[in-house]
């Protein structure tokens, strides 16, 4: 990080108060630099209120039922409660706690939510469990507790769990774009037949291609501009082209679920109805309280060592990190962000969680809480543009979840792939999320292993005893469908 040299003016008079509140000054910007970085940050995570709603409106539960409306996707409904959330909780973050960090609801903590926990149950009970998960965390940060649950996991079991997210993550968008499919000979296959034929899959393409480019010119905002791009070609497609719905696969060359059409609004009245439709303990009248456990438990360790991550790679950028490697106010940042998980779940939007997309606004300049005010204001104003929403389907967000996928998947570099005692269990970790479509399975199997490998060499005392009991968790989560077949219970 470049250090600022330009010397700082401190505000006067009214503007005085800002300064000194937030420390402005003192952290060597302005309030010039602060407002930029806030506007940066919110262009480069703007994509979430896109795509947040085409993750968990277009998958059913285990009702069979939709996120909000239940007959029919919603997803204007879904982006207003994401936008309100996401504003009022990075404003919460910068007025507490100080810091240019933004929050909003977590990639890939919403992928686990929608294909790994609402199949089991309804959406009501899994966004319970998500505020469950936020009181757990907050009750671990107030006590202190963390820093124990942070050294029960090893680092690079951890950075897995990422980098499998990620894998998953690109999986889905391949597959909702339609440029992946189920085949009859192999399990997958390209396009349809083996062949790219459908003007839906060429506008994923286009898309891809002009989001990777954006991404490695370090465009600002890269992701958001691809999405909005990448609709307008597909409004243009669709216009020209006249290509229809899929109607359920009946048309394999039509859109997977929106078609895009010229929306008949662009402001409108937000439908906040979405806010406190939650059962914090439905869940466990639908499953076992083994799996409701240890679904907590995932959103948990993903939630609180991604947050862990971002806060300290985000406040280094900043300038913000001490020489003993902590951060200013760290307990007030872990607070609010753990709020923000339970708050997440309260208002349907799967866990709000920390991001490392307000790196962008420290590259503008932003070092202080009044960035983060700045862009929780810009969120606010985007709740009144959800009708936008409803236009983008989900060919042209795809391509977002792929350039995310490999962004996270850059972790990998962190796992020390010569050391098998931890490279293999990081391995089944990674592939296991894609190839079962399950992060939970993912990362019960990486534990399962490296805790087998431990004691089989004679190092189990290198195991954390709280990694002993989650490991003996999962192996009842694994064994509970033989376990009722042999009780004759299915």
């Amino acid at each position: 990080m470049s250090e600022i040299t330009a010397p700082v003016t401190q505000p006067t008079g009214r503007l005085g108060w800002l300064d000194r509140f937030f420390h402005i000054s003192e952290r060597q910007s302005t309030l010039n630099r602060e407002i930029r970085g806030g506007l940066a940050t919110f262009f480069t995570m703007a994509y979430i209120v896109v795509l947040n709603p085409l993750i968990l409106g277009g998958v059913k539960d285990a009702d069979g039922q939709y996120l909000g409306d239940g007959s029919t996707p919603n997803y204007a409904l879904i982006a207003a409660a994401t936008a309100l959330t996401a504003g009022v909780l990075t404003i919460l973050m910068g007025v507490v706690a100080k810091v240019p960090f933004a929050l909003a609801a977590g990639l890939g903590l919403n992928a686990f939510v929608a294909f790994g926990i609402a199949s089991s149950m309804s959406w009501e009970d899994a966004m319970g469990l998500i505020v469950l998960e936020g009181l757990v965390i907050t009750v671990l940060v107030l006590t202190g507790f963390r820093t124990a649950v942070f050294h029960a996991i090893p680092g690079q079991l951890k950075t897995a769990i990422s980098v499998g997210i990620g894998l998953f993550i690109a999986l889905i968008g391949f597959v909702d774009s339609g440029f992946v499919r189920k085949a009859a000979g192999t399990p997958l296959e390209l396009g349809i037949g083996g062949s790219l034929t459908s003007w839906p899959i060429f506008v994923f393409v286009i898309g891809l291609l002009a989001t990777v480019l954006l991404v490695a010119r370090k465009v600002k905002g890269a992701i958001l501009l691809g999405i909005v791009g990448t609709t307008i070609l597909a409004i243009i497609v669709e216009a020209v082209a006249k290509v229809g719905p899929s109607l359920g696969g009946k048309n394999p060359l039509g859109w997977s679920l929106v078609v895009p059409t010229l929306p008949d609004q662009i402001v409108g009245a937000p439908d906040l109805s979405l806010i406190g439709q939650f059962s914090l303990f439905g869940s466990f009248g639908r499953v076992s309280a083994v799996l409701a456990v240890l679904f907590v438990f995932t959103l948990l360790i993903t939630d609180f060592f991604d947050t862990m991550g971002t806060i300290v790679g985000v406040g280094r950028q900043a300038g913000l990190v001490g020489d003993d490697g902590t951060l200013p106010r760290t307990r007030e940042i872990l607070l609010v962000d753990s709020i923000a998980a339970a708050a997440g779940g309260a208002a349907s939007t799967s866990s709000n969680t920390t991001y490392i997309e307000s790196a962008a606004g420290v590259g503008e300049g932003a070092r202080t809480g009044f960035a983060s005010v700045v862009t929780g204001v810009l969120f606010l104003l985007a709740v009144f543009l959800s009708p936008l929403v409803n236009v983008v389907p989900y060919e042209a967000a795809a391509p977002a979840l792929v350039v995310v996928g490999f962004l996270m998947m850059t972790a990998i570099r962190d796992i020390d792939f010569t050391d098998y005692e931890i490279a293999i269990p990081a391995f089944l970790t990674i592939v296991l999320m894609p190839f079962t479509y399950s992060i939970s399975n993912g990362i019960g199997a990486g534990f399962i292993t490296y805790v087998l490998i431990k004691a089989v060499k004679g190092k189990p005392r290198e195991v954390h005893p709280l990694l002993w009991v989650v490991t003996a968790l999962f192996v009842v989560y694994f064994a509970i469908g033989p376990v009722k077949i042999l009780l004759g219970l299915t």
